[in-house]
């Protein structure tokens, strides 16, 4: 029901744009993306998504070709870090017959098979150099030539790539190509991790929840099952290297786990000090060891010490060192380690 209740806030958030759905939170830098999704899908540009693992950058890609005109052609995905160099251009542009000693047939590249649709590249940024030029040379004219043909092809096709480290740092480190970056970068769209989404990681739980409902429910033992009010504080405070996809699995673990009706959600990062999981005690009360409760606790504290610490002082490393009482170069430490960035706060209630 919570799920629900999100899903129409979205879409009169987006002027009704249905092909969000899927999408869940209401922190102010995700409902930005989900405002500038319709926006991007509009226009027939190549698209560059960035973002942390576990972000949802596939799912943004499918909302965006989804929103455009090309929504009923073909959708095709692909993991660029799965592809050997070697076969980079018989996977993009597909082969004539005969073309090498096993070719018998001709068979279309993932250029034919996405035409008139959207061709999604994940994980870019490991794209090989032979790669690299391959695809910056069809973003030129749009033509391509299959391995073995005689005569170039052409193929409409709209390219949405992902990476989950910054194109730009890459160019400049000489791992990927300037010219081709240039020819990506034309609309972008950067995913917020999680940590960096308030009030999500519960929206997003009771999301799971009801898909995981929805999966097993006729499976026998599988109740109705809800989130313990308890987990809310420790769901913001955790910073979920992982993002959407940990809290996924997570949700989805502990719901087929669970005794009762209700899910306790243990630490996301699982047991501690040998102990195999918490105790149950009679009530439904998630018990741990002294050391285990001891450091989430300290995690928690931290996190919102520093979140709150950088909110007065408005982003201000410097600042907000002085106001805690300690060294800059040991609160910039700190932060590191709980992945939090000061640049968040430094346009806040401005």
């Amino acid at each position: 029901m919570l799920q629900g209740v999100m899903m129409d806030a979205f879409n009169t958030e987006v002027g009704g744009a249905g092909f969000l759905r899927g999408m869940v939170g209401q922190s102010p830098r995700f409902l930005d993306v989900l405002k500038l999704i319709p926006r991007i899908a509009h226009y027939d540009a190549p698209v560059l998504i960035e973002g942390e693992t576990g972000t949802g950058k596939e799912l943004a890609a499918r909302g965006i070709h989804a929103g455009s005109r090309r929504h009923t052609k073909p959708f095709v995905a692909i993991n660029c870090g799965a592809i050997p160099e070697s076969l980079i251009e018989n996977e993009l542009f597909g082969h004539a017959r005969g073309a090498y000693t096993d070719a018998g047939a001709s068979a279309p590249g993932l250029l034919r098979l996405a035409h008139q649709g959207s061709l999604f590249l994940d994980e870019i940024d490991a794209l090989p150099p032979r790669g690299q030029v391959a695809l910056l040379r069809f973003l030129q004219d749009g033509y391509y030539r299959p391995l073995g043909a005689r005569h170039a092809e052409s193929a409409d096709v709209r390219i949405i790539v992902a990476s989950n480290r910054r194109l730009k740092t890459l160019v400049g480190e000489h791992g990927f190509r300037a010219d081709l970056l240039f020819r990506l970068h034309v609309l972008a769209l950067d995913m917020p991790a999680l940590r960096d989404r308030p009030g999500d990681p519960w929206l997003l739980a009771h999301h799971f929840l009801d898909e995981f409902t929805q999966r097993y429910g006729n499976t026998a033992g599988i109740a109705r099952r809800s989130i313990d009010a308890r987990a809310h504080a420790w769901l913001d405070a955790y910073a979920w290297p992982g993002n959407v996809r940990e809290l996924e699995n997570l949700v989805h673990r502990v719901f087929l786990l669970a005794e009762g009706p209700e899910l306790l959600l243990p630490a996301p990062e699982g047991p501690v000090s040998g102990h195999p999981d918490p105790v149950l005690l009679p009530d439904g009360a998630a018990r741990q060891s002294y050391t285990a409760a001891r450091a989430q606790a300290l995690d928690a504290f931290h996190r919102r010490y520093l979140i709150d610490l950088l909110r007065h002082a408005q982003g201000n490393v410097t600042h907000a060192a002085r106001l805690a009482g300690k060294e800059r170069r040991a609160l910039g430490k700190l932060l590191q380690k709980y992945h939090i960035d000061p640049a968040r706060f430094r346009t806040q209630d401005r």
